[in-house]
């Protein structure tokens, strides 16, 4: 019912419609990652948009490097905050001014470490609009490779992934990543921001959209043209922490999607518990076995083809190993959310 959905949607394919758009990115010291992925956001296809960049107090050259590069590029503005370290406020304070600085009512957010698949990507992105489309949420893959870090981090997104876009597509929007997110500068700044969860540092893309979208106002798209790509960490202790800071914010979702999300992950763990409890009691192995076999056919006929029209499907393929390391993952990351305070953002 969740799962299943995006390999039945329908994506919008790129049209003629038109909006002009303000793309927003946030950097702090990423001169590195601008200097690469950069260009491939100013040379989208599309004919009205700005490209908003807010230098975050970097002392990288990152100021250097984008003042520079202004000058060349009419489309590009920049927003420089001189803030000290001790009195950082965090990304949500920097898309914030990005926001006040936007020419366009049409948003389009991303970050300085990732890479539109096309020059086709606002273009997809606009064409899930429509009148009442005040948000549209995107799918943002990691590069795949052969590490079994990057191949169960390319799963991790995917499943996830395979999650958000399946309630908003059932009808109950509770996140997107703002890698590959579009909302309008109106509704940012009708409910006042980030206001209602400005003392936490995370959740500048998940809680606005957790507490802004509806089943009216939220559209998907999942059109290869509109994916925006990015690197997985290259260490696991930094993708941890990664992964911390990002489920902190889940306890302060709505209750209705605390509920469900709970539910999934509770009967995760309620399958495999059970499967080893049986076990141990010397239950009759061929019903076991039977039972293993029939979760991981159905699971593979529902995630192959989602997965293939998100073209991720090559960690599919170990999905059994994937599906029982999740179920660690997400007890040794929930545990942890409940507690850990959300760290600065940098």
């Amino acid at each position: 019912m969740v799962f299943n959905k995006a390999a039945l949607f329908s994506s919008r394919n790129p049209t003629s419609k038109q909006e002009p758009v303000s793309v927003i990115i946030c950097a702090r010291n990423e001169r590195e990652n601008l200097e690469k992925y950069l260009p491939s956001v100013i040379d989208q296809d599309y004919p009205v948009f700005e490209v908003v960049v807010i230098d975050d107090g970097s002392w990288d050259g990152t100021e250097e490097f984008l003042e520079e590069l202004s000058k060349h590029v009419k489309n590009l503005k920049v927003v420089t905050l001189k803030i000290e370290d001790r009195f950082h406020r965090g990304k949500k304070f920097a898309v914030t001014m990005g926001i006040k600085a936007a020419q366009y009512n049409r948003l389009l957010l991303t970050d300085a470490d990732c890479r539109p698949v096309s020059d086709q990507w606002i273009k997809s992105m606009v064409a899930a609009t429509g009148e009442d489309k005040e948000i549209v949420i995107g799918y943002s893959p990691y590069k795949a490779g052969w590490s079994p870090l990057k191949m169960f981090i390319h799963y991790e997104t995917l499943h996830t992934a395979l999650q958000y876009l399946g309630y908003a597509l059932n009808g109950m929007p509770y996140m997107a990543v703002g890698r590959n997110l579009s909302y309008t500068r109106d509704l940012f700044f009708s409910v006042k921001g980030f206001a209602k969860h400005q003392h936490l540092l995370s959740g500048d893309d998940d809680l606005f959209v957790n507490q802004t979208a509806n089943k009216k106002n939220t559209a998907v798209q999942m059109v290869p043209e509109s994916f925006v790509e990015t690197y997985p960490k290259k260490s696991f202790s930094r993708w941890w922490r990664q992964k911390s800071r990002h489920l902190s914010t889940g306890r302060f979702y709505k209750a209705k999607h605390r509920f469900w999300l709970g539910t999934y992950s509770f009967f995760h763990f309620v399958f495999y518990f059970s499967l080893l409890l049986l076990m141990g009691l010397r239950f009759d192995w061929i019903w076991l076995v039977s039972v293993v076999v029939l979760k991981f056919a159905v699971q593979y006929a529902v995630f192959y083809p989602a997965a293939m029209k998100l073209r991720s499907t090559r960690s599919v393929a170990l999905l059994p190993l994937f599906d029982f390391l999740f179920l660690f993952y997400n007890l040794t990351l929930g545990l942890k959310g409940l507690f850990m305070k959300p760290e600065k953002w940098n």
